[in-house]
């Protein structure tokens, strides 16, 4: 996470305390589309804006966040977050080396390995590489998934393909290649790195195409419509009960890329809430400004 200047130490504390006593609804929370989507509005305090700033200076994304993924509603939940710039510079992290259940996100690693070991107009089953890596990704689809990682030859062949791009292999547990088996398991990291790697790595174009949009396509087509995200958020969602999974890209403004990894594990919350929770997360990421 950022360090905080000296001089603002005793600021931040302040802010933290009063976080408490903030009005108890976040703006995503609120909107018509929200509620339209069946999502539940989340309690979800923020510290309040500079005076004259609409945004979130960095010093203050920290409890922002923290302010969300603390809620009452969440506090048996099993966070990991990681937020980067391209660069490498750490915004914001949280239990970023904690392995979780990933759910689809671990159809990332199976995408990125197979880009890496095949030429996109392989054919399987008559359809090309490139459209099988959109489908797999874009739509989700399980068996798309499955299928691939079989025929590039399995977990083995992830970790021998993503290694040679500098993944940690000790970082993920993969047992099929969609995240539908809960013995699959994976850190914020790992994919923050693989989401680090795909940006310049061969095949980079079709895999970011692959990713759903914000309010726009595939599997986010419905999140985060009407926002300050949409269409500047491409990531891959994840879903099992109890699980809750988005990595990808937010083209921002003021920092260019941001790559994240936000994966959160509540067997005893619903899917709308853990989501919704994700989603506000983002769009305090959308705030966040240089002062």
């Amino acid at each position: 996470m950022l360090k905080v200047h000296r001089g603002l130490q005793s600021l931040a504390a302040v802010v933290t305390s009063a976080i408490a006593l903030s009005t108890p609804l976040s703006a995503i929370a609120a909107s018509p589309s929200y509620l339209r989507s069946g999502f539940d509005p989340i309690g979800v305090p923020v510290p309040p804006p500079e005076p004259g700033n609409a945004g979130i200076c960095p010093a203050f994304l920290e409890p922002a966040i923290s302010a969300v993924v603390e809620s009452p509603s969440f506090s048996r939940g099993k966070w990991g977050i990681l937020i980067e710039t391209l660069d490498g510079r750490v915004l914001y992290r949280r239990n970023e080396n904690k392995f979780l259940v990933p759910a689809s996100n671990i159809k990332l690693l199976t995408t990125a390995a197979a880009l890496q070991r095949l030429n996109p107009q392989t054919r399987i089953r008559s359809t090309s590489l490139r459209q099988w890596v959109v489908t797999t990704n874009r739509a989700s689809n399980n068996n798309y998934a499955n299928v691939l990682l079989r025929y590039i030859g399995g977990p083995q062949a992830v970790k021998t393909s993503l290694a040679r791009l500098g993944i940690n292999s000790r970082g993920y547990r993969q047992v099929d290649g969609s995240g539908l088996s809960r013995s699959n398991a994976a850190t914020p990291t790992t994919f923050v790195d693989v989401l680090q790697a795909m940006y310049s790595a061969q095949g980079k174009e079709i895999w970011q195409e692959s990713l759903p949009v914000a309010g726009v396509s595939g599997t986010l087509r419905n999140r985060l419509r009407n926002t300050p995200a949409q269409g500047r958020v491409r990531a891959k969602t994840g879903t099992l009960r109890g699980v809750k999974a988005l990595s990808g890209y937010m083209d921002h403004p003021e920092y260019g890329p941001l790559v994240f990894s936000i994966l959160v594990n509540q067997p005893n919350q619903s899917g709308a809430r853990l989501a919704g929770a994700i989603d506000a997360v983002i769009l305090r990421l959308t705030r966040l400004t240089p002062c």
